[in-house]
Parts: C-alpha cells; sequence; structure tokens
C-alpha cells in the first residue's frame, strides 16, 4: 500500500482502538440492541448533515436501497450486536483478540471463497504474524478462552466474520464518494435495529443510563463510527478488502497505547515484543521488501 493508505490505516486504529473502551462503558446501563441502534442512528443523522451541506443527499439513490440495507447487516447491525453482546461478560482486550482475526476472515472469503483477490503466500504470512503478535500483546486476557462463556467468544469470532464478509461486498460502492456509501450504510443498518431496538428495551429507560454513560456514547456515534466509516470506504476502494481489514490489528496496539499515554499503564516485554512481532507481520503483509529484494541485481 502507498504511504498515504497506511497512515489512514493508523488513524482509522487509533479511532476504534477507543471504541472497544466506550463500548464496554456504555453496554452496561444501556442494552446492547439499543446501544446498536444509538450508534448507527446518531452517526446516521451525523452524516445525513454533512451529506446536505455537500450537497451530495441526492446520491442516495433507491437502486441502491437493497444494497445499502445488506452492508448495514454485514458492516453494522450483526458484528456490532454480536460484539456488544460479548462483551456483557467479557473484556474488552479479549474481545478485541477475538476481532483482530478478521484479516484471516477476509484473506479466505475474498481471495478462496469468492475469488476477488490473489491469495498471495506474503500476505497469508503476514496476517498470522499479526494476528500471532496481538495475541501476545494481550496474552493476559487469553485466560478468559478458559474462563469465559463459550458464546460470548463465539460471539465475536462470528462478528469478525461478518466485517469480512462486509469488506468482500463493499467492492460494489468504489464508485460513490466515501461519505455517500458510510451514510447509506448506517440508514440500511438503522432501519434494520429500530424494530430489534424497540422490542428489546422492555423495562428500560432513556433516563436510566449516566452522563457519562451517554458521552461515551456518542464518542462511539460520531467519532468511532460517523467519522470512522468516512476513512474506512476511502481505504476500502483505494487498498482493498484484506487491506483495510488490517485495521483490526491495530485496534489491540492503539488500545495498549493508549492506556499507556493517557492512563500510564506499564507496558510489559510480552507487549513490545507483541508489538515487534505485529509490525513484522504488517511489512511482511504490504511486500515491498520482497520485491526490492527481487529486484536487486545479483
Amino acid at each position: 500500500m502507498p504511504l498515504r493508505n497506511w497512515i489512514m490505516l493508523i488513524v482509522l486504529g487509533a479511532i476504534w482502538g477507543g471504541s472497544f473502551l466506550f463500548a464496554k462503558v456504555a453496554v452496561a446501563e444501556i442494552p446492547p440492541f439499543v446501544l446498536v441502534f444509538f450508534r448507527v442512528s446518531i452517526a446516521c443523522a451525523f452524516l445525513l448533515v454533512v451529506l446536505w451541506h455537500q450537497r451530495l443527499l441526492g446520491s442516495l439513490q433507491l437502486r441502491l436501497a437493497l444494497p445499502f440495507l445488506a452492508m448495514g447487516l454485514l458492516n453494522n447491525a450483526v458484528p456490532f450486536s454480536l460484539l456488544f453482546l460479548g462483551q456483557t461478560v467479557i473484556g474488552a482486550g479479549l474481545a478485541s483478540i477475538l476481532n483482530a482475526t478478521t484479516p484471516v476472515f477476509t484473506v479466505l472469503v475474498a481471495s478462496v471463497l469468492v475469488k476477488q483477490e490473489v491469495l498471495q503466500a506474503h500476505r497469508t504470512a503476514g496476517v498470522v504474524l499479526g494476528v500471532a503478535g496481538v495475541a501476545i500483546m494481550l496474552s493476559s486476557s487469553l485466560a478468559g478462552l478458559a474462563n469465559d462463556p463459550l458464546w460470548a467468544q463465539l460471539s465475536c469470532l462470528g462478528a469478525a466474520m461478518s466485517y469480512a464478509c462486509a469488506a468482500t461486498f463493499a467492492k460494489r460502492f468504489r464508485s460513490l464518494p466515501p461519505q455517500v456509501a458510510a451514510t447509506g450504510q448506517l440508514l440500511g443498518s438503522t432501519l434494520i435495529m429500530a424494530p430489534v431496538a424497540f422490542f428489546t428495551a422492555t423495562g428500560w429507560s432513556v433516563a436510566d443510563p449516566s452522563p457519562t454513560t451517554w458521552a461515551n456514547v456518542a464518542a462511539l456515534a460520531v467519532l468511532a463510527t460517523a467519522l470512522a466509516y468516512l476513512i474506512y470506504f476511502r481505504l476500502l476502494s483505494e487498498a482493498g478488502a484484506t487491506n483495510a481489514s488490517l485495521v483490526t490489528l491495530l485496534v489491540p496496539a492503539s488500545a495498549l497505547f493508549f492506556g499507556w499515554l493517557i492512563l500510564g499503564e506499564n507496558l510489559g516485554a510480552l507487549q513490545l515484543g507483541g508489538f515487534s512481532v505485529l509490525l513484522i507481520g504488517l511489512v511482511v503483509l504490504d511486500g515491498r521488501i520482497f520485491k526490492r529484494l527481487r529486484a536487486r541485481p545479483a
């Protein structure tokens, strides 16, 4: 990938690194499906204002209704719901490790199942190294594999699989401006989640959550969804599904970094070693170093 795409990937990883923290705080006081609805509907409203300001509302054409609904289901409704359900009983660290398997599923879906991308050895090796690096960084959270409910872990893996299918499906939106594609999928997921949230919010009131929780909902919707998807769809159109899915490898690393920078949490040898393995995996997956070595004269 060119440097521009790597910068977008790193910024996106930093934004989504905070999303697990926002969600963990919010889901303690808001039912998971209701939280998903708030996340997508607030983000959708924000992006509709952006489209109106840019005079692009007309780009949300009726012929795109079904693709937007499908994208909203695969990229928002299903994975957000599964992750929030999982995080009701497992920690953010283990959830982010399981979510970091997204590039593995994306390689399988994009390269093996739908033949959308060429399966290359260095890309496969890079993804495996990246996942290994994430597992080493957050090895203390891996204790949850034995102690936490299996259904919650499978929920997070199901979210990763859904993200992989969404990244492959999103190819059909390459001709659309990123803000139109992002708004369209959020419109679709808002329509899907509205009845689900209504029927699962029994006994819950909007007056129940604290101001801190609502602040986390706002951050989850505006920063980690609306703004993040503007970057994500630009990255998808320029770098492809597998490369865009690499952001899930950077999310746990950015969460650890912010914990060290803001909260003063210590980074031990395992965290630094895992981060090194992750960086090596990204270099291998990028592939440019191998091209340069092959291009050198014997």
